[in-house]
C-alpha cells in the first residue's frame, strides 16, 4: 500500500495561514522572552511603519486632503475588511470614533497574543492623527484577550479624558 501523494493530502496550509502562524509564533516568543510590555513595544514599531504605509496608500487613492472623522472611520472598516477583519462603526463624532469587530484579521492565531493588537492601535492611531491631528487609541476589548468581540475607541481630542488608557498619536511633520 502506497503513501498518499503530498499534493493530494488534505492539509490546511496556505501562504496566508503560514504567515499568520509565523507571526503568532514570533509574537509568542517575544512575549515569553521579553514580556508583554516589551513585546508590545516591538510590535508598536512595526505597526507604526505599517500605519504610515497604509495611510499613504489611502491618501494616494482618496486625495491629498485630510479626511473628516466619518471618512477616517470608513477607512478603518475598509482596511480591516481587506485583511480579513469584520470591523463596524459603533459611533463617530468630532470627539471620537468607536469601532466593534467580530473577526480578527489574524484569526484564531491572535488568541493569547495581545501584542498583535498593537498593529491595530498603530494603524488606526497613525491614520487618525495624520488626518485629524491627534488620536488616542484604547483597546477596550480584544479577541486576543478572549473577549467575544473587539471594542476600539479612538479619541480625537487630547483633553477628552485624561484618565483614559490608550496610546497617543500625533500628526507627523509633513512638508508643505
Amino acid at each position: 500500500m502506497g503513501h498518499l501523494p503530498p499534493a493530494e493530502a488534505s492539509i490546511d496550509l496556505t501562504g496566508d495561514i503560514f504567515m499568520r502562524r509565523m507571526l503568532r509564533e514570533l509574537t509568542g516568543l517575544l512575549q515569553d522572552v521579553v514580556g508583554l510590555d516589551e513585546a508590545e513595544g516591538y510590535i508598536n514599531s512595526v505597526g507604526a511603519a505599517m500605519g504610515e504605509w497604509i495611510e499613504s496608500q489611502y491618501r494616494a487613492e482618496m486625495g491629498a486632503e485630510d479626511l473628516d472623522p466619518e471618512a477616517v472611520a470608513a477607512v478603518f472598516v475598509d482596511l480591516k475588511s481587506r485583511i480579513g477583519g469584520d470591523f463596524y462603526v459603533v459611533e463617530v463624532s468630532q470627539e471620537r470614533i468607536v469601532l466593534g469587530n467580530r473577526a480578527c484579521p489574524f484569526g484564531d492565531m491572535a488568541r493569547g497574543r495581545d501584542a498583535l493588537c498593537m498593529m491595530t492601535s498603530n494603524v488606526f492611531g497613525r491614520i487618525a492623527a495624520e488626518h485629524l491631528g491627534y488620536a488616542r487609541v484604547e483597546l477596550q476589548q480584544t479577541i486576543a484577550r478572549d473577549d467575544r468581540e473587539c471594542r476600539i475607541v479612538v479619541e480625537l481630542r487630547p483633553d477628552a479624558d485624561e484618565d483614559a488608557d490608550g496610546r497617543e498619536y500625533y500628526r507627523s511633520a509633513r512638508a508643505g
